[in-house]
């Protein structure tokens, strides 16, 4: 067996779907013998694993399958090697830092609440 990381995006749509469009890209660590057998088991993930909801105001929300668009193959797994990587390009370049500040503190924060007990 080989292993592969897979890109499972969905399309999150809330209501009749007036709202920004938002997608969710999963990475997922899959393990086959071929690439194709891969992608094969990746789709079917992501077709598995769509679903909908009723929020609080009662509007479905989905997350609809889109596709798998990028699959790479994993020769040897080793401490801290890259997985993937994708350039962000912001529209407020400030804010975005602010946003990933706020969230690396709140996994320490969360470690730190871990170990404490």
């Amino acid at each position: 067996m080989r292993w592969f990381v897979a890109k499972i995006v969905y399309q999150i749509i809330c209501g009749s779907g007036n709202h920004m469009p938002q997608f969710d890209e999963q990475l997922r660590l899959i393990s086959a013998e071929t690439k194709q057998e891969a992608a094969q088991k990746a789709r079917a993930i992501g077709q598995q694993e769509q679903y909908a909801f009723r929020n609080q105001k009662q509007e479905l929300v989905e997350w609809k399958f889109i596709n798998v668009p990028e699959l790479f193959t994993l020769d040897q797994l080793s401490d801290g090697m890259e997985l993937y990587s994708r350039i962000e390009e912001p529209s407020d370049a400030t804010a975005y830092v602010a946003w990933l500040q706020m969230k690396s503190a709140q996994l320490q924060e969360s470690r730190a609440f871990e170990v404490n007990y």
